[in-house]
């Protein structure tokens, strides 16, 4: 029976003198006098075990199992390593055109062989990262109360009503005839699942998706992806104010999860990738998040004096170069900008009793800008309708929709947190296209 190194190294005095056998990849080979040391790593933890023996025709790269023996390292910065009676190669491995051999490779490289990269220390930290925040996501919304709900990937409605959709269809090229298609109509990958979600919390309460979502809209900058994962909860009988004190609660939980179960991987990420990483994210869990209404944002903004590429004026929205001086120049830690204009956000936000407002909220992080957004939901039928007819949407497409705000109407509110960009910020990696195992963006559909 194959054991991890993660137990072996968590549990190394109970290991020593035990005969056991392990199995993973070849990280590095070195030969010194009459013995050859490797450092095998399978993904469980950070950290190598150092195999020591007499070892032949073994390269970095090559996948192994092992039989060997735990003892004492007298080496520094290991507690154990293994001497090996018995080696199996499951595949070996071409040193000559291996192309992880270096030490060190640019991200934009490790981008042209992502079917590899994950065996780079940045990717394997990054995965194991990925995977406890997925875990804490889970269990801080089951814990609270709340629902999974798997909202559907294709769809015949714009949630955003920008547009920017794929289309789903098994129409030949020139066929345009949507009545031939599949569905009858037209279908495309959903870019949010919020509003089948608000179904579900107008009966049960408390729901949350998370699932992939995609955007057509061709940006090529290190902040989006055409496909990308969110996490959306919603929220029956919860206001604006409860919204931000909801996902507060939740991004702190996150982060201490972070802190306390990712530690190993924490440290490697901030001794090579983003220096002082720890200390954010710990002044992060400790200290209530900023909250201020937008009209305040604006005001912080024009009595700055920085030079800003896009003009700041009510009314327009803030880019991203506006929103990190906020996170890290003036507050320097998340904060809460709440109560946008009504003419830059979505239909569905509730309109506030100024009518120029809407009761919508963005959670900008240092370094990143904005990693969630939300709102509490217009549950008012009659200016619910009146925000359709001002995007231009068809209200037919909403017909679903609409009944929910006809059958026991409530007040309720739900926010979208960008998964990849909320791995930005625990991690320090700076483009998202390194934050997600396969990348899609324009032009790079490879793997």
């Amino acid at each position: 029976m194959i054991t991890k190194i993660k137990q072996i190294l968590s549990d190394s005095e109970n290991f020593l003198g035990k005969v056991i056998e392990v199995a993973g990849w070849v990280k590095t080979v070195r030969e010194q006098k009459n013995i050859v040391f490797l450092h095998l790593n399978d993904g469980s933890c950070f950290a190598n075990l150092q195999i020591l023996g007499d070892i032949k025709d073994i390269t970095t790269g090559s996948a192994i199992k092992v039989l060997g023996e735990v003892v004492k390292s007298p080496s520094q910065g290991q507690c154990v390593e293994m001497r090996a009676k018995d080696i199996h190669i499951y595949g070996k491995c071409d040193a000559n055109k291996y192309p992880l051999q270096k030490k060190t490779h640019s991200f934009e490289f490790l981008r042209t062989i992502a079917h590899l990269r994950s065996r780079t220390n940045t990717q394997g930290a990054l995965a194991r990262v990925r995977e406890e925040m997925t875990f804490a996501t889970h269990k801080f919304f089951h814990d609270n109360g709340y629902l999974f709900m798997p909202s559907p990937i294709i769809t015949g409605s714009d949630c955003e009503g920008g547009g920017e959709l794929f289309r789903v269809t098994t129409l030949p090229p020139k066929e345009d005839n949507l009545t031939k298609d599949y569905f009858g109509k037209a279908a495309y990958l959903t870019v949010s699942g919020q509003l089948n979600a608000e179904t579900f919390a107008c009966a049960l309460g408390s729901v949350y998706t998370f699932g992939p979502t995609f955007r057509a809209e061709g940006s090529e900058t290190s902040r989006h992806l055409s496909e990308f994962w969110m996490i959306e909860p919603e929220i029956a009988f919860c206001d604006i104010y409860g919204l931000m004190d909801t996902s507060e609660k939740y991004i702190k939980y996150m982060i201490e999860w972070a802190l306390k179960n990712c530690h190993e991987d924490l440290l490697f990420f901030d001794n090579f990738i983003q220096k002082g990483l720890i200390a954010k994210l710990e002044k992060s869990a400790k200290n209530p998040f900023a909250k201020i209404p937008y009209t305040e944002a604006i005001s912080i903004l024009e009595k700055s004096n920085e030079k800003f590429e896009f003009p700041v004026k009510w009314g327009l929205g803030l880019q991203s170069e506006h929103e990190r001086y906020l996170a890290e120049k003036y507050f320097n830690d998340i904060v809460i900008v709440y109560n946008y204009p009504k003419e830059i956000k979505a239909f569905y936000m509730r309109q506030n009793e100024d009518e120029k407002t809407v009761a919508a909220m963005d959670i900008l992080a240092p370094g990143i800008g904005e990693i969630t957004g939300g709102s509490q939901r217009e549950e008012r039928l009659d200016i619910l309708l009146k925000k359709l007819k001002e995007f231009k949407l068809k209200p037919e497409d909403y017909w679903w929709y609409l009944e929910l705000r006809e059958y026991g109407s409530v007040p309720h509110a739900g926010f979208g947190l960008g998964f990849e960009r909320f791995l930005h910020f625990v991690t320090g990696i700076e483009n998202i296209r390194d934050l997600i195992p396969f990348p899609r963006y324009p032009g790079h559909l490879d793997f």
